[in-house]
């Protein structure tokens, strides 16, 4: 029925088992819908997430969703309680990082610790040849000539070494690559992206013709567990406010704020500065006596960033290496060296180079790996 649009097969068995998360959103349900037409043993899992305080997360109605899709599927639906380890894990981990006057990447956080992590290892523990989500990116088998897994290599009984490629996806607009840097070999061996190779009004139209409930439901939006809230008002339910200056680039006083804490590299909005000089932007913060620096647009510029906690795909590059860098969600890649100490030099200077974000690697439509700015 729906042949004309599943243009990618991936792997094609009966006797296969894969759990699918299931968030009750239109892509991972297409992904189970999908999967089950490639004849899979498809499994839904809605994973609960960390619940801050009553009324901030709307998690039923999401997991009532993803049971009405499992349902028209006619798979089997899971429920698995990850709360503590979301607030462990992903919760407390961000509030730490702001604490520390840096600005944490919560969504990496999450895909490392809790979807390929706990969620991937459960799902084994349970007998699933795979784990399957609503990411929008490619995954491509390669083999030991460095040459595409084909159909006909997939049938050989040889001895061939396979390695995973992380592609971004046919949607460039949608693509989540950005946030899967920290991922292996060892679990892209058990992962599928089924929607990677779609763009989204091809998934909400195969979702319609699946039947799917929650074909039109808009895209979440905001922290992955807290949903579209303010993170100002979410951090100041666990760091207390603490009213400090506002100085510009030339020393001047010009506004105050309420905590360096809630105040990110870049940011423009939601500074107290009424002195008709603006815009201005957030270039610099004193943790210890509690300052904020701000200055124009082109103060923001910088040519070089170090990185922690570098983490590859595949094999690591011989160093030094040239490679295209996002320093954020979104933004352009960036051509930079990278060498052996963990600094990028960039060609050219880049905009808001924030602590705590992540900086992703890339070659071409490859993602290569990342790292954590320093």
């Amino acid at each position: 029925m729906l042949g004309y649009l599943l243009k990618y097969t991936i792997v094609k068995s009966q006797s296969k088992i894969v759990y699918v998360a299931m968030s009750g959103g239109v892509d991972s349900s297409v992904a189970a819908a999908l999967l089950q037409n490639q004849g899979y043993a498809v499994t839904g899992v809605f994973m609960r997430p960390w619940q801050p305080w009553p009324g901030l997360c709307m998690w039923q109605g999401d997991r009532e969703d993803a049971m009405r899709a499992a349902s028209v599927l006619e798979i089997p639906f899971l429920t698995w309680d990850f709360s503590k380890e979301y607030k462990k894990e992903v919760g407390d981990y961000m509030i730490r990082e702001y604490k520390a006057g840096r600005t944490p990447n919560p969504d990496v956080m999450c895909n490392k610790e809790i979807k390929f992590g706990l969620f991937l290892k459960k799902a084994l523990k349970y007998k699933a040849d795979f784990i399957a989500t609503g990411h929008y990116v490619r995954i491509r088998p390669m083999t030991n000539d460095k040459r595409p897994m084909t159909r006909e290599k997939k049938s050989e009984k040889s001895s061939l070494v396979i390695s995973h490629k992380l592609l971004v996806a046919k949607d460039k607009n949608k693509d989540q690559s950005y946030f899967l840097w920290t991922l292996t070999q060892k679990q892209l061996s058990k992962c599928l992206f089924p929607i990677g190779d779609y763009i989204k009004p091809e998934v909400r139209k195969l979702a319609a013709k699946f039947g799917l409930p929650n074909h039109d439901k808009k895209d979440s939006q905001g922290v992955c567990f807290i949903g579209p809230i303010d993170m100002k008002d979410f951090l100041s339910k666990y760091i207390k406010n603490k009213k400090g200056k506002i100085i510009n680039v030339d020393g001047a006083v010009i506004g105050e704020h309420d905590g360096v804490y809630y105040y990110t590299i870049g940011q423009r909005h939601g500074l107290n500065i009424g002195d008709g000089g603006g815009p201005y932007y957030v270039v610099g913060k004193d943790m210890k006596k509690n300052i904020i620096y701000v200055g124009k647009k082109n103060d923001l510029g910088s040519s070089k960033l170090k990185l922690s906690n570098i983490s590859w795909v595949s094999e690591p590059l011989k160093l030094p290496a040239r490679i295209e860098v996002k320093i954020r969600y979104r933004s352009k890649s960036e051509i930079a060296i990278l060498v052996k100490n963990g600094e990028l030099r960039f060609i050219k200077s880049v905009r808001a180079i924030t602590p705590g974000q992540s900086a992703v690697f890339y070659r071409g439509q490859e993602m290569l790996g990342g790292g954590i700015i320093t």
